[in-house]
Protein backbone atom coordinates (compact mmCIF):
# COMPACT_ATOMS: atom_id res chain seq x y z
CA UNK A 1 0.00 0.00 0.00
CA UNK A 2 1.29 3.43 -0.93
CA UNK A 3 2.16 5.63 2.05
CA UNK A 4 -0.14 8.60 2.53
CA UNK A 5 1.10 12.09 1.83
CA UNK A 6 0.69 15.17 3.99
CA UNK A 7 -1.67 18.12 3.66
CA UNK A 8 -0.25 21.54 4.43
CA UNK A 9 -2.96 24.05 5.37
CA UNK A 10 -1.17 27.18 4.25
CA UNK A 11 -2.11 30.83 4.77
CA UNK A 12 -1.22 32.89 1.70
CA UNK A 13 -1.80 36.22 3.43
CA UNK A 14 -3.95 39.06 2.08
CA UNK A 15 -2.38 39.20 -1.38
CA UNK A 16 1.02 40.89 -1.37
CA UNK A 17 3.50 38.09 -2.20
CA UNK A 18 6.11 39.73 0.05
CA UNK A 19 3.88 38.88 3.03
CA UNK A 20 4.05 35.15 2.32
CA UNK A 21 6.00 33.41 5.10
CA UNK A 22 9.17 31.45 4.37
CA UNK A 23 7.51 28.30 5.68
CA UNK A 24 4.58 28.80 3.33
CA UNK A 25 6.93 29.30 0.38
CA UNK A 26 8.86 26.12 1.21
CA UNK A 27 5.60 24.15 1.40
CA UNK A 28 4.53 25.48 -2.01
CA UNK A 29 7.89 24.66 -3.56
CA UNK A 30 7.78 21.08 -2.20
CA UNK A 31 4.16 20.39 -3.17
CA UNK A 32 2.93 17.86 -5.71
CA UNK A 33 -0.43 19.62 -5.94
CA UNK A 34 -1.85 22.95 -4.75
CA UNK A 35 -5.55 23.27 -3.97
CA UNK A 36 -6.29 26.99 -3.79
CA UNK A 37 -9.04 29.47 -3.00
CA UNK A 38 -10.36 32.46 -4.93
CA UNK A 39 -8.70 35.01 -2.63
CA UNK A 40 -5.16 33.79 -3.30
CA UNK A 41 -3.54 36.45 -5.48
CA UNK A 42 -2.25 35.78 -8.98
CA UNK A 43 1.21 36.88 -7.87
CA UNK A 44 1.32 34.10 -5.29
CA UNK A 45 -0.09 31.53 -7.70
CA UNK A 46 2.72 32.47 -10.09
CA UNK A 47 5.18 31.28 -7.42
CA UNK A 48 3.97 27.69 -7.74
CA UNK A 49 6.71 25.74 -9.58
CA UNK A 50 6.15 24.52 -13.11
CA UNK A 51 4.87 20.96 -13.10
CA UNK A 52 2.95 21.26 -9.83
CA UNK A 53 -0.75 20.52 -10.34
CA UNK A 54 -3.13 23.37 -9.44
CA UNK A 55 -6.78 22.87 -8.52
CA UNK A 56 -9.08 25.87 -8.11
CA UNK A 57 -11.82 25.32 -5.53
CA UNK A 58 -12.59 28.99 -4.94
CA UNK A 59 -15.94 30.16 -3.64
CA UNK A 60 -17.74 33.43 -4.32
CA UNK A 61 -20.71 34.94 -2.46
CA UNK A 62 -23.77 32.84 -3.24
CA UNK A 63 -21.69 30.69 -5.60
CA UNK A 64 -19.88 27.58 -4.35
CA UNK A 65 -18.96 25.52 -7.44
CA UNK A 66 -17.04 23.07 -5.26
CA UNK A 67 -18.93 22.45 -1.98
CA UNK A 68 -16.90 22.21 1.21
CA UNK A 69 -17.58 18.50 1.68
CA UNK A 70 -16.15 17.83 -1.78
CA UNK A 71 -13.05 19.87 -0.95
CA UNK A 72 -12.59 17.81 2.21
CA UNK A 73 -12.86 14.57 0.25
CA UNK A 74 -10.49 15.88 -2.44
CA UNK A 75 -7.77 16.57 0.13
CA UNK A 76 -8.12 13.08 1.60
CA UNK A 77 -8.03 11.46 -1.83
CA UNK A 78 -4.97 13.40 -3.01
CA UNK A 79 -3.00 12.77 0.16
CA UNK A 80 -4.18 9.16 0.27
CA UNK A 81 -2.51 8.65 -3.10
CA UNK A 82 0.80 9.69 -1.53
CA UNK A 83 0.91 13.28 -2.77
CA UNK A 84 2.25 16.24 -0.83
CA UNK A 85 -0.74 18.60 -0.88
CA UNK A 86 -0.79 22.32 -0.18
CA UNK A 87 -4.22 23.68 0.66
CA UNK A 88 -3.63 27.36 -0.07
CA UNK A 89 -5.97 29.88 1.53
CA UNK A 90 -6.13 33.66 1.54
CA UNK A 91 -5.14 35.23 4.84
CA UNK A 92 -4.76 32.74 7.69
CA UNK A 93 -6.26 29.24 7.33
CA UNK A 94 -7.73 29.29 10.84
CA UNK A 95 -9.25 32.81 10.62
CA UNK A 96 -12.69 32.55 9.00
CA UNK A 97 -11.12 30.23 6.43
CA UNK A 98 -12.69 26.85 7.33
CA UNK A 99 -9.19 25.47 7.77
CA UNK A 100 -10.13 23.98 11.13
CA UNK A 101 -13.01 22.07 9.49
CA UNK A 102 -10.60 20.64 6.93
CA UNK A 103 -8.10 19.77 9.65
CA UNK A 104 -10.77 17.91 11.61
CA UNK A 105 -11.80 15.99 8.48
CA UNK A 106 -8.19 15.03 7.75
CA UNK A 107 -7.74 13.91 11.35
CA UNK A 108 -10.86 11.75 11.13
CA UNK A 109 -9.41 10.06 8.02
CA UNK A 110 -5.92 9.50 9.43
CA UNK A 111 -4.27 11.97 7.04
CA UNK A 112 -1.29 13.87 8.39
CA UNK A 113 -1.47 17.64 8.18
CA UNK A 114 0.36 20.76 9.31
CA UNK A 115 -0.97 24.28 9.64
CA UNK A 116 1.15 27.14 8.28
CA UNK A 117 -0.18 30.46 9.63
CA UNK A 118 -0.56 33.43 7.33
CA UNK A 119 -0.89 37.18 7.75
CA UNK A 120 -4.59 37.67 8.29
CA UNK A 121 -6.45 40.35 6.34
CA UNK A 122 -7.15 42.39 9.49
CA UNK A 123 -3.51 43.12 10.20
CA UNK A 124 -2.44 43.28 6.56
CA UNK A 125 -5.16 45.67 5.40
CA UNK A 126 -5.04 47.86 8.50
CA UNK A 127 -1.27 48.27 8.24
CA UNK A 128 -1.50 49.06 4.55
CA UNK A 129 -3.55 52.20 5.26
CA UNK A 130 -1.71 53.21 8.43
CA UNK A 131 -4.30 52.03 10.97
CA UNK A 132 -3.00 50.36 14.17
CA UNK A 133 -5.67 48.00 15.46
CA UNK A 134 -4.78 48.94 19.04
CA UNK A 135 -3.25 52.17 20.33
CA UNK A 136 -2.62 53.27 23.90
CA UNK A 137 -5.35 55.60 25.10
CA UNK A 138 -7.47 55.01 22.00
CA UNK A 139 -8.29 51.29 21.69
CA UNK A 140 -7.31 48.66 24.25
CA UNK A 141 -8.82 45.68 22.44
CA UNK A 142 -9.71 44.45 18.97
CA UNK A 143 -12.54 42.17 17.90
CA UNK A 144 -12.58 40.09 14.71
CA UNK A 145 -16.05 39.31 13.35
CA UNK A 146 -17.36 37.76 10.16
CA UNK A 147 -19.57 40.17 8.26
CA UNK A 148 -20.89 37.41 6.00
CA UNK A 149 -23.97 35.23 6.44
CA UNK A 150 -25.90 32.63 4.50
CA UNK A 151 -28.17 33.63 1.63
CA UNK A 152 -30.09 36.86 2.30
CA UNK A 153 -30.32 36.40 6.07
CA UNK A 154 -29.62 39.28 8.44
CA UNK A 155 -26.44 39.14 10.46
CA UNK A 156 -27.00 37.74 13.94
CA UNK A 157 -24.24 39.34 15.99
CA UNK A 158 -23.67 40.67 19.52
CA UNK A 159 -24.46 44.21 18.46
CA UNK A 160 -24.59 45.67 21.96
CA UNK A 161 -21.30 44.04 22.96
CA UNK A 162 -19.68 45.22 19.74
CA UNK A 163 -20.76 48.85 20.27
CA UNK A 164 -17.79 49.57 22.54
CA UNK A 165 -15.90 52.81 21.74
CA UNK A 166 -12.69 51.42 23.29
CA UNK A 167 -12.66 48.39 20.97
CA UNK A 168 -11.60 48.25 17.34
CA UNK A 169 -14.01 46.18 15.25
CA UNK A 170 -12.77 44.36 12.16
CA UNK A 171 -15.39 42.70 10.00
CA UNK A 172 -14.33 40.25 7.31
CA UNK A 173 -16.27 39.60 4.08
CA UNK A 174 -18.56 42.48 4.90
CA UNK A 175 -19.13 44.46 1.68
CA UNK A 176 -22.77 43.50 1.18
CA UNK A 177 -23.67 44.14 4.81
CA UNK A 178 -21.94 47.44 5.61
CA UNK A 179 -25.26 49.40 5.67
CA UNK A 180 -26.82 46.89 8.07
CA UNK A 181 -23.72 46.81 10.27
CA UNK A 182 -23.60 50.60 10.56
CA UNK A 183 -27.30 50.91 11.39
CA UNK A 184 -27.17 48.16 14.02
CA UNK A 185 -24.09 49.55 15.77
CA UNK A 186 -25.52 53.06 15.88
CA UNK A 187 -28.82 51.72 17.20
CA UNK A 188 -26.91 49.99 19.98
CA UNK A 189 -25.03 53.06 21.11
CA UNK A 190 -21.97 53.59 18.92
CA UNK A 191 -21.75 57.23 17.85
CA UNK A 192 -22.48 57.99 14.17
CA UNK A 193 -19.23 60.01 13.97
CA UNK A 194 -17.13 56.97 14.97
CA UNK A 195 -14.35 56.70 12.36
CA UNK A 196 -14.64 53.82 9.92
CA UNK A 197 -12.65 52.51 6.97
CA UNK A 198 -13.31 49.99 4.22
CA UNK A 199 -10.35 48.43 2.41
CA UNK A 200 -10.75 46.63 -0.91
CA UNK A 201 -8.06 44.25 -2.23
CA UNK A 202 -5.87 45.16 0.72
CA UNK A 203 -2.05 45.03 0.28
CA UNK A 204 -2.35 44.40 -3.48
CA UNK A 205 -1.35 46.70 -6.30
CA UNK A 206 -5.01 47.52 -6.97
CA UNK A 207 -5.81 48.28 -3.33
CA UNK A 208 -8.38 51.01 -2.70
CA UNK A 209 -10.03 52.28 0.46
CA UNK A 210 -12.42 54.82 1.90
CA UNK A 211 -12.08 56.57 5.24
CA UNK A 212 -15.35 57.88 6.61
CA UNK A 213 -17.59 57.69 9.67
CA UNK A 214 -20.01 55.03 10.79
CA UNK A 215 -22.95 57.22 9.80
CA UNK A 216 -21.69 57.89 6.28
CA UNK A 217 -19.53 54.91 5.33
CA UNK A 218 -22.28 52.94 3.59
CA UNK A 219 -22.83 55.73 1.08
CA UNK A 220 -19.11 56.30 0.62
CA UNK A 221 -18.51 52.61 -0.10
CA UNK A 222 -21.40 52.56 -2.57
CA UNK A 223 -19.91 55.58 -4.36
CA UNK A 224 -16.48 53.91 -4.46
CA UNK A 225 -17.96 50.90 -6.30
CA UNK A 226 -15.35 48.47 -5.00
CA UNK A 227 -14.58 45.40 -7.09
CA UNK A 228 -13.08 42.81 -4.75
CA UNK A 229 -13.14 41.59 -1.15
CA UNK A 230 -13.67 44.31 1.46
CA UNK A 231 -12.47 44.51 5.06
CA UNK A 232 -14.42 46.88 7.33
CA UNK A 233 -12.63 48.58 10.26
CA UNK A 234 -14.51 50.62 12.87
CA UNK A 235 -13.04 52.58 15.75
CA UNK A 236 -11.10 55.65 16.80
CA UNK A 237 -7.82 54.12 15.59
CA UNK A 238 -8.97 54.85 12.03
CA UNK A 239 -8.24 58.53 12.78
CA UNK A 240 -4.54 57.64 12.81
CA UNK A 241 -4.52 56.65 9.14
CA UNK A 242 -3.83 60.21 8.04
CA UNK A 243 -0.83 60.40 10.37
CA UNK A 244 0.60 56.92 9.92
CA UNK A 245 -0.37 56.11 6.32
CA UNK A 246 2.63 55.20 4.17
CA UNK A 247 1.74 57.36 1.20
CA UNK A 248 3.47 54.87 -1.10
CA UNK A 249 1.13 55.52 -4.01
CA UNK A 250 -0.52 52.09 -3.88
CA UNK A 251 -3.86 53.44 -2.68
CA UNK A 252 -5.84 54.77 -5.62
CA UNK A 253 -9.02 56.03 -4.00
CA UNK A 254 -9.70 57.80 -0.69
CA UNK A 255 -13.10 59.21 0.23
CA UNK A 256 -13.50 61.02 3.53
CA UNK A 257 -16.80 61.47 5.32
CA UNK A 258 -17.79 64.92 6.59
CA UNK A 259 -18.10 63.83 10.21
CA UNK A 260 -14.52 62.70 10.78
CA UNK A 261 -12.79 64.47 13.63
CA UNK A 262 -9.22 64.06 14.81
CA UNK A 263 -8.34 63.58 18.47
Amino acid sequence: MRESGTVWLVGAGPGDPDLLTLKALRAIEDADVVVYDRLVSDEILDMIPTGVAKINVGKQPQLHPVPQDEINELLVRLAGDGRQVVRLKGGDPFMFGRGSEEAAYLLDHDIGFEVVPGVTSATGCASSIGVPLTHRGVANSVRFVTGHCCAESELDLDWKGMADPATTLVLYMSKAHIPQIAVKLIANGLAPNTPAAAVCNGTRDDQAHVISTLGEVAGDVADADFDGPVLFIIGRVVELAEVLGSGDGRVDRIVRGEGLRHA
